[in-house]
């Protein structure tokens, strides 16, 4: 009796070769196994998958052993890890087909088996709702192979007659059946955790590269998307992967190829391919499996298939990458994933450019409307000056009018770039100087900036605003001399410039409103605020300006900026930064 049981077991897992190929085949099916794992698989698929499922149980009747009018057998593993890793309607399915099959097969324990069958499928679906593929360890699932053929044997005994005969047929089957049952569903759960784990492995080398691209690239794409640029990608691209040609697009034309067949393909060329075409009008994935879809006229091409992503800037496509390789239908899922990948972070990296674009405009713009709203009154006055002085005293007149010339000359030409607090000073001793002829002995001015510092940088038009300001709104709306005093020093990493005059100062009221971002028609504060705003925006939240002021008592605005020194960056670049 004994030599029988080890001999059917034996003859059992003889079939585990069988499973092992089923499992092999399903974990080599990579779109319909990621559909699994992310229990995302459509109604097509599950269906396929109950058929797969069925015949592997039908199969396991066929490897087993005919003996006592019944089959000692592997036909479980299809039914229950049908179910385990695609559901109920899976398997449901497989049980169907592996149970039915068995029923038709016929003999004294044909009821009690097919029912069996049928029932695993139910029991392996029941089981995916409480415990995912990649949670199901192997000795949960030898332990559940056990289990199901246990209850096999009991339905056995419980429908089958004459019950002497199967009571002897349990005695001889139960034990290599549920061994080799529950090997067999471990094998497959097995391979099925490295197939997973393979394609994660695969996936995280295929992210590496994307982020290697994206990394490489993004010097070349701050400029948006143009020849140079797509270039220079495709390059990269082609480098970094294992396809045999890569091609970048705009809406309208390629704009750069690399790879095989340069000679024909190359940048300039309207779009020939509709799958392209496309891709660009539906923002979608578009995959080329045939050489005619490509639409290349030379006789003989060796780009075969392609995969082509939309580039993107925010919801707007603006273009296209596109993989190639040189074999029909060679265009895999990791192919796809890649191509996806690759055409997403570019998008970002596009999309970021073109808010860097816009951000610069913006400083210019505010750059340019701050010296709009001094210049004025500052012409008027100080145009009202030199005509006084043309009578009274014509070369005081002729050295204001220089000075004044020089102050435009260089505020115009001024823009957002960065600037040394020595050149800043100048300017502003400038305005002083053309502002001094008006007050005369009625103002004075102090500065107080080691010459150490005369190095470091700031954006242009930063003192100038906030001298003006002191000068107009506290110093000239009151009697007796003013004062106006420029300090400036290092602390750590930060450069403190301070201006302090001995004005009518601000109310609290007021005060407290000055360099609120939505603040309008605060006469005193449109020029403050704007440089305020622009310092945050160029550096970060915890720069820009800071003001105390006491009524009739004077007025002090702190200026606090990174520590820069070096070549004169825009100010996208330094945003942040402690160059």
């Amino acid at each position: 009796m004994d030599k029988t049981i080890f001999e059917l077991l034996f003859i059992l897992i003889k079939g585990m070769s069988v499973v092992a190929v089923f499992a092999y085949l399903l974990g080599m099916q990579t779109d319909i196994f990621n559909q699994l794992v992310s229990r995302k698989a459509k109604v097509k698929t599950k269906l396929i998958l109950g058929v797969f499922f069925g015949l592997l149980s039908l199969i396991g009747t066929y490897l087993g052993v005919h003996i006592l009018d019944a089959y000692a057998n592997i036909r479980a593993i299809g039914a229950i890890v049908g179910g385990l890793i695609g559901g109920p309607t899976v398997g449901i399915i497989a049980g169907l087909i592996g149970g039915l099959h068995r029923y038709l097969l016929g003999g004294f324990t044909a009821f009690a088996c097919g029912l069996a069958t049928f029932l695993y499928g139910i029991i392996g679906g029941s089981i995916y709702y409480h415990r995912p593929l990649s949670k199901i360890t192997l000795k949960e699932s030898f332990l559940l192979g056990i289990l199901v053929i246990i209850f096999e044997m009991f339905l056995v005994l419980l429908f089958s007659r004459p019950y002497a005969l199967a009571y002897q047929l349990v005695k001889i089957i139960s034990i290599p059946m549920a061994l080799s049952n529950a090997l067999g569903i471990a094998l497959f759960i097995s391979i099925l955790h490295n197939a997973s784990k393979k394609e994660k492995e695969l996936k995280a080398i295929q992210a590496y590269k994307a982020l290697k691209i994206a990394n490489k690239t993004l010097n070349y794409l701050r400029d948006g998307l143009n020849y140079n640029s797509a270039q220079e990608t495709a390059k990269i691209i082609l480098a970094e992967t294992e396809v045999a040609a890569v091609s970048i697009a705009d809406k309208e034309i390629v704009l750069a190829h690399c790879g095989l067949s340069e000679d024909h393909h190359h940048s300039g060329q309207e779009i020939l391919t509709t799958a392209t075409k496309e891709a660009i009008a539906n923002g979608k994935l578009a995959i080329v499996t045939e050489q005619d879809e490509i639409g290349c006229p030379i006789e003989g091409c060796s780009l075969q298939s392609a995969v082509i992503a939309p580039l993107k800037r925010k919801e707007e496509v603006i273009g296209a990458l596109k993989l190639y390789k040189t074999d029909t239908e060679e265009i895999s899922n990791l192919d796809i994933e890649l191509a996806r990948g690759v055409a997403e972070l570019l998008s970002n990296q596009l999309h970021i450019s073109s808010l860097e674009k816009e951000a610069q405009l913006a400083t210019e713009a505010e750059l340019k409307a701050l010296q709009a709203q001094i210049h004025p009154h500052f012409l008027f006055n100080t145009l009202n000056t030199i005509s006084s002085f043309c009578r009274t005293d014509p070369e005081q007149a002729r050295d204001l009018l220089l000075k004044l010339a020089n102050f435009f000359r260089k505020t115009l030409k001024q823009n957002s770039k960065l600037v040394t607090l020595k050149q800043e000073l100048e300017d502003t001793l400038d305005y002083i100087a053309i502002e001094k002829a008006r007050f005369g002995d009625r103002l004075k001015l102090i500065t107080d900036i080691p010459e150490v510092l005369h190095c470091y940088e700031l954006p242009s038009f930063t003192l100038q605003p906030v001298v003006e300001n002191a000068l107009k709104h506290g110093i000239s709306s009151q009697a007796g001399t003013g004062k106006i005093k420029i300090e400036a020093l290092k602390d750590k990493e930060e450069l403190i410039i301070k201006v302090s005059d001995n004005g009518v100062g601000i109310s609290a009221a007021k005060l407290e409103q000055l360099l609120q971002t939505n603040q309008q028609n605060i006469d005193s504060g449109i020029g403050l605020n704007n440089v305020n705003q622009r310092l945050k925006k160029i550096y970060g939240s915890v720069y820009g300006l800071a003001i105390e002021s006491e009524v009739d008592e004077g007025t002090s605005v702190t200026i606090k900026l990174p520590l820069c020194k070096g070549e004169g960056l825009l100010n996208n670049e330094i945003k942040n930064s402690n160059c």
